[in-house]
């Protein structure tokens, strides 16, 4: 008797435990395919950069991007060489493009416009710059204090906005609104990250929203960070 329900705890365990595998791989699966809701967000698109790898325009449109950020600048060096090739092939698809600019807070401000706007041209039709936010120990070992930062920041918005002759949008990570407050203290509109659920470390109404980093499409090799806008 003893040795039967032990049998049967071994086979219910390995249900059990086959259960949760399947659990675990629709989940993955769900992770790699999930999109926002068309209804909730009716104009969605993607943010690349270079490290994705080469992008099939044709198919990302296909699955439905509207528009396409492209990392055109990082720092006071980094520069994406193909980014007007990109913003041209996203245009012959129809999208409409943006461009990025990744911000290291220890870098001197001028520098950084001085950067993207060697790369980015003044054209009226692309969207409004977007200005990547984040604490990188890897760039940047001793952050700056508020106070710096801010400052900093302001000299960098005014030189790239008077170039693009429109406001930009600081995409704000969790931890660097945590540290700075930057959606409290500056008048901008606001670009968070999340995968799959919509955050609300920023305090106040976001524009934008990176749904999703780890979207797969035929589109591109790797994962896509997927985006939509705030109606």
């Amino acid at each position: 008797m003893a040795k039967k329900r032990n049998t049967a705890r071994r086979r219910m365990a390995a249900a059990l435990l086959l259960l949760a595998l399947i659990a675990a791989g629709f989940a993955w699966w769900k992770a790699r395919t999930w999109l926002p809701d068309r209804a909730d967000y009716p104009v969605q698109g993607a943010w690349l950069s270079d490290d994705d790898g080469a992008v099939d325009w044709r198919l990302l449109r296909a699955a439905g991007a509207d528009f396409a950020y492209l990392t055109a600048s990082e720092g006071v060096a980094m520069r994406d060489g193909a980014f007007a090739e990109g913003v041209e092939a996203a245009r012959g698809r129809g999208m409409q493009v943006g461009a990025v600019h990744v911000y290291d807070l220890c870098a001197p401000a001028g520098a950084q416009a001085a950067n993207f706007v060697t790369v980015v041209p003044r054209d009226p039709e692309l969207l409004p710059p977007a200005i990547a936010l984040d604490i990188d120990s890897r760039t940047c070992p001793e952050a700056p204090g508020e106070a710096q930062m801010q400052s900093e920041l302001t000299t960098f918005l005014n030189q790239v906005e008077k170039h693009a002759e429109k406001p930009v949008i600081l995409m704000v990570s969790r931890g660097l609104e945590q540290r700075y407050h930057l959606a409290a203290v500056i008048d901008r509109n606001i670009w968070v990250s999340q995968d799959f659920i919509a955050p609300g470390y920023a305090g106040r109404p976001w524009v934008m929203w990176t749904a999703t980093a780890r979207l797969r499409l035929k589109a591109a090799p790797g994962p896509i960070r997927w985006v939509v806008v705030q109606r």
